[in-house]
């Protein structure tokens, strides 16, 4: 049974109408032929204000070089990710990032259409955010917890030696301002390692500030890191960034591999000379912060992915954390699992003082893909389903008490410890043919110099 027109229309009408993103279409006139409601209430008018008028009629605003569907049908070429920020008709303030394309019908361009991402609510937030850091940073009375560092090296709980290798080197990184690069796995503990390391520098007594790169698109980075001026773009007011923020203290960056490469360079900019400029600013402000950064996946990899730029990997590769996942150091599960229990013990207003031998045998066979974060997930819900004073296998979780699955992760584990097995193999045996030199063994191998180095340290084969 096939629709008829009409009801394809309406259909196609109906998907549209039900995207949270606003979706503005034109002819190859300029007319109006599709206009969502998501576009109406952005631009603040009715849709039917809109549908079937020229698009320079309806926005008096735009004209030909400003209106971005107008010019990506006389170029042909297509706008990726242009912000946008513009005061509606109701006098709101609306932040957008638009994506315009060309409609082409074989080679004929017959109209554009844009999508456009509303980035109002996120902007919002993040200048509160930064506000609210500013005030916190002018009282001239503060107490140590404004810092946004509230963990300690006593903090971190293990008794593998890799582990405490990793705490020592981090404490001979806080008796210094270099800069700091930690690579760890996702839920490893890469911010209570950086917040240690804040609190044992002497820096402790300054502000400490996190953000997130992946969290907010590059425009937005800009501004929140640099700061922004006065009248750069409608709705801008003088406001301090993050780097202004931190001065004297420490500023981490989490998952900077996530930025945009354009973007890495400007950071780069910034560690060399310490100088910053507000957006749209002509004023430069030295600042001194201490620079963390940190990475789920490997620096050396991102470079090979083209995620990272090398010269700000050198940059910030002063000293280099690789923090161990959970299943490299099974001995601190038993270690951790007390330490959670007794953790919700004092907040679920429970007293477990005991763990079913089965139950650690069943915590340290697993792969622990979410490291130790995962753990804490497991006892927390142990916690909450334990009836007594012992957390037994019926508390756990169902993913960990079905055996096929168990038995499954049991098995991947094997594969990876061949893989590893079979690789360190390789690499001696290439070493040795090609006398020990680094670059002839890559191409003996076919793989990048630095992804050998790489493996080396992580195999710790001796040159």
């Amino acid at each position: 049974m096939f629709l008829k027109p009409f009801e394809t229309k309406q259909m196609l009408e109906a998907i549209l109408g039900s995207i949270d993103e606003a979706i503005h279409v034109v002819n190859g006139d300029g007319m109006t032929i599709y206009y969502n409601q998501v576009a109406a209430t952005n631009d603040g008018v009715k849709i039917e204000d809109v549908l079937g008028k020229h698009i320079l009629d309806v926005f008096p605003s735009l004209n030909k070089q400003s209106s971005t569907l107008l010019k990506v049908m006389e170029s042909g070429k297509p706008i990726y990710q242009q912000p946008q920020s513009y005061k509606n008709i109701k006098g709101q303030f609306i932040d957008t990032i638009n994506t315009t394309l060309p409609i082409k019908v074989g080679k004929r361009i017959i109209g554009a259409v844009e999508i456009a991402k509303d980035l109002t609510m996120v902007k919002s937030l993040s200048q509160s955010l930064l506000d609210l850091q500013g005030k916190v940073h002018l009282q001239q009375t503060k107490p140590v917890s404004i810092s946004g560092a509230r963990y300690h090296f006593d903090d971190i709980v293990t008794a593998s030696s890799e582990m405490i290798k990793v705490k020592d080197l981090a404490r001979k990184a806080a008796q210094t301002s270099s800069p700091v690069m930690i690579y760890g796995e996702t839920g490893t503990g890469k911010e209570l390692l950086i917040q240690s390391i804040h609190n044992e520098s002497n820096r402790q007594n300054e502000l400490f500030i996190a953000q997130n790169c992946a969290t907010l698109p590059s425009t937005l980075l800009e501004s929140t890191l640099f700061g922004t001026k006065k009248g750069t773009y409608t709705g801008a007011v003088d406001r301090a960034g993050l780097f202004e923020l931190a001065h004297r203290g420490t500023l981490f960056l989490d998952e900077i591999n996530s930025m945009t490469l354009e973007f890495q360079s400007k950071l780069l900019r910034v560690l060399e000379d310490g100088v910053i400029r507000r957006l749209g600013g002509t004023d430069s402000y030295l600042v001194d912060v201490r620079m963390i950064v940190a990475m789920n996946e490997h620096p050396l990899r991102c470079i090979e992915n083209q995620q990272l730029r090398s010269d700000l990997y050198y940059r910030l590769n002063v000293i280099f954390i690789e923090i161990p996942p959970l299943r490299n150091r099974k001995e601190d599960i038993p270690l951790l699992v007390r330490h959670f229990i007794k953790k919700y013990n004092y907040s679920f207003n429970k007293l477990v003082v005991d763990v079913d031998s089965k139950v650690l045998e069943m915590l340290e066979s697993h792969h622990w893909p979410g490291n130790v974060r995962e753990l804490e997930h497991t006892i927390e819900f142990a916690m909450n389903m334990a009836e007594g004073d012992k957390l037994n296998f019926c508390d756990l979780p169902v993913y960990l008490k079905e055996s096929p699955v168990q038995n499954s992760l049991t098995q991947f584990k094997s594969l990876r410890l061949a893989v590893e097995h079979t690789e360190m193999e390789l690499i001696t045996k290439a070493l040795k043919k090609t006398n020990y030199n680094i670059l002839q063994t890559a191409r003996l191998l076919e793989i990048p110099r630095q992804t050998l180095q790489y493996k080396l340290k992580k195999y710790q084969i001796m040159l």
